[in-house]
């Protein structure tokens, strides 16, 4: 397959997905792993696609791009790292040592949890993938939700489950996407989930990356007004911050380059 022919083969497939690995590429095109990821660059520097860990992206307006499909954890885990490990790092300056958080399911939460894994605090989650490392790799005091095991979005959740008796200082929780309407999510699960622990805590604070300003699901799980703080990257648009601004919304950006200490 030529090199024309590969590249309108892998801008074919991110009409249906928004997220396709290199292995996938590689089963798709027939060839190296090194070549794929010399089709990858080229793409990415011709605009055509996005080159994120670990495979290749749609841009933001094309094909699924748009669509607000919430991805597969284990694929979203690795799409925009850098800037969500960014925006984790940013947040966990926001926690006092001793305390009662809640952290909710998602990528940017999953990475958020990592950093606090060693910290001297108490986590509650619904997140199956949080609480297998933090269980593995933490030493912080972990409280797990029970209910059902829901793969996708990777939470358990008990529906009839409403006596939640402890009362936490922070909310930490994503969004599929974000407007001035509200986050946004596409799962009634997670929006009632979110409805839920919204109650619970005394600060609601979101961890979103920059991309989710784009995103446009169908359902407003919390109005912009609950939230107490959203952390995001340095690619926030200006017209993004203006309006995180007009609705009031103070907001923290961590910058992508900044160094792990």
């Amino acid at each position: 397959m030529s090199d024309l022919h590969r590249h309108k083969a892998i801008a074919d497939v991110l009409l249906d997905k928004p997220f396709v690995s290199v292995k996938e590429l590689q089963e798709i095109t027939g060839v190296s792993a090194a070549t794929v990821r010399r089709d990858i660059d080229k793409l990415d520097e011709a605009g055509v696609a996005r080159k994120v860990h670990g495979g290749i992206a749609a841009p933001d307006g094309f094909g699924a791009g748009r669509r607000s499909t919430a991805l597969p954890f284990v694929e979203n885990r690795d799409i925009a790292v850098e800037a969500k490990r960014a925006i984790a790092r940013k947040a966990s300056t926001l926690v006092r040592d001793g305390s009662l958080i809640i952290i909710h399911g998602g990528s940017t939460c999953f990475h958020f949890g990592c950093e606090m894994a060693n910290r001297n605090v108490r986590v509650f989650t619904n997140s199956m993938p949080l609480a297998a490392y933090i269980s593995e790799h933490g030493t912080c005091q972990l409280t797990v939700g029970g209910g059902d095991l829901h793969r996708e979005p990777g939470i358990l959740y008990d529906a009839a489950c409403g006596g939640y008796t402890f009362y936490a200082s922070q909310f930490f929780l994503g969004a599929l996407g974000v407007s001035r309407e509200g986050l946004l999510e596409q799962h009634p699960l997670l929006v009632r989930f979110i409805n839920d622990m919204s109650g619970l805590a005394n600060e609601i604070i979101v961890l979103v990356d920059s991309r989710k300003f784009s995103m446009r699901p169908p359902t407003v799980a919390l109005p912009l007004q609950r939230v107490s703080k959203l952390v995001t990257d340095d690619g926030l648009s200006d017209s993004d911050a203006k309006m995180l601004e007009d609705q009031g919304v103070e907001f923290l950006v961590a910058p992508t380059g900044e160094a792990q200490p």
